[in-house]
């Protein structure tokens, strides 16, 4: 009793704290995630919700004369209304809907040719991490790795030949607040003209705008945060440069790697409540981060949300909240791990992240099991590392769940102490059955 009123307790100052020290929230986000692109007036019917328009070709007045859309390929009504929408959330004035994250990682990295230079942030998403390593650079790409959070060592990683900078932030899995402001002006001083890319897709458009600090590119997995319901594969591309627009504009036609236009409805109505679900999504995540670092069986937990993190600060200033996205190391081996996430009844053990459903993974296996062992190990992805998509459920069963877990993953008694115990219960039944 005494742990769910200190929880009620905790959840009320959070409440009232949460956003404190953060960026200012981005000026009329909500109306424009409900209105922009959506207009009822671009449909003869009217509709005040954007019709779902399968057609894959359209009717022209004569040949080459066309009302806007030629082939679904190339461009799409409802598809239209998606970009248009997702563009005004980063503050961009272009978007690209493509068919899932890595659809948009490849769409972006064919603006380039065989020679050309990629820097990646060295930790990042296990896919993104196998693209550029495996596929990129079988292309004949200049790939290499270095940490963004020592700025330093990007200006050390950059070369005559680089056209590409890769930055994911927060980083995926250990939580890494890269200063994009600070990355993009070192970059562009180097050359001019190389495109400093954002993966925001743990942040997503309604805590953190890339192109307002100084990046190129936003990109997303739609399919996390943006879309929100776990129903949908999707990528997202938002730029403001013209030359960008008119090179991606192709690619997207030419690689074809675009989303089925019932995506872009789901993904279009997930938009609608991205305020919503992010503020609550943090919400949950600060009360279980500080549940967690509280707890003597787990022995770090990193969540850019808390004082403890080493880039709080950082955080605070160019973003405007936090996720849900929490890691932690547990105390014990590889086998105390696993039996907690085995020991999940409300949280999910599946990869992916982002929606409504609380989602427990483990990277080394998991998501980032492609990524080499020694990398790994170099980036603390160790055997005992936890990732948590903390969801929108009553935050008390959130907590109630990772307690119950833990208590079957992790003893809390000293060995001597349960040694003692087990002794004294042995040689009490023993004079009993004698």
């Amino acid at each position: 009793y005494m742990k769910i009123y200190s929880l009620a307790i905790l959840t009320s100052k959070i409440n009232n704290d949460l956003l404190a020290g953060f960026r200012v929230q981005f000026k009329s986000f909500a109306t424009e995630a409900i209105h922009v692109g959506q207009e009822p007036e671009q449909w003869k019917s009217m509709a005040v919700v954007p019709p779902i328009s399968l057609s894959t070709t359209f009717k022209q007045y004569g040949p080459g004369d066309h009302a806007g859309f030629e082939y679904s390929r190339s461009g799409n009504p409802t598809r239209n209304c998606l970009e248009k929408a997702v563009a005004a959330l980063d503050g961009a004035k272009y978007c690209f809907a493509l068919a899932s994250g890595l659809a948009a990682t490849m769409t972006i990295t064919h603006m380039l040719k065989a020679g050309d230079g990629v820097v990646c942030m060295s930790d990042v998403y296990g896919g993104t991490n196998r693209y550029f390593r495996k596929i990129a650079a079988e292309f004949g790409l200049d790939v290499s790795f270095a940490d963004f959070t020592k700025i330093e060592l990007l200006q050390a990683a950059l070369k005559s030949n680089t056209k590409l900078v890769w930055i994911e932030t927060p980083t995926n899995p250990t939580m890494k607040v890269v200063d994009i402001q600070a990355c993009a002006a070192v970059v562009h001083q180097h050359n001019k003209d190389t495109v400093v890319v954002v993966d925001n897709t743990f942040m997503s458009a309604y805590f953190q705008r890339p192109l307002d600090l100084g990046a190129d590119i936003c990109m997303y997995s739609a399919t996390k945060y943006m879309n929100g319901h776990s129903d949908v594969v999707m990528g997202l591309v938002s730029v403001n440069s013209e030359d960008l627009y008119d090179r991606l504009k192709f690619l997207q036609n030419a690689l074809g790697a675009v989303p089925s236009p019932f995506d872009c409805y789901l993904c279009n109505r997930g938009l609608k409540t991205l305020h919503l679900r992010m503020r609550q999504h943090f919400k949950n995540a600060l009360v279980v981060a500080k549940f967690l670092e509280a707890d003597p069986r787990v022995d770090r937990v990193i969540f850019p949300g808390l004082p403890s993190h080493p880039q709080h600060e950082l955080m605070k200033r160019q973003c405007t909240g936090c996720p849900g996205m929490i890691t932690f190391y547990i105390k014990g081996k590889l086998e105390n791990a696993t039996t907690f996430l085995s020991s999940l009844k409300l949280f999910a053990l599946a990869e992916s992240l982002g929606g409504y459903e609380s989602l427990a993974e483990h990277p080394a296996i998991m998501t980032h099991a492609s990524v080499p062992e020694s990398d790994r190990a170099a980036l603390g992805i160790s055997d005992t590392l936890i990732r948590l998509s903390v969801g929108l459920e009553d935050e008390q069963d959130i907590i109630e769940d990772l307690e119950q877990a833990l208590n079957v993953a992790v003893c809390t008694l000293p060995y001597n102490t349960l040694h003692s115990a087990c002794t004294l219960l042995y040689n009490t039944l023993h004079s009993a059955c004698s």
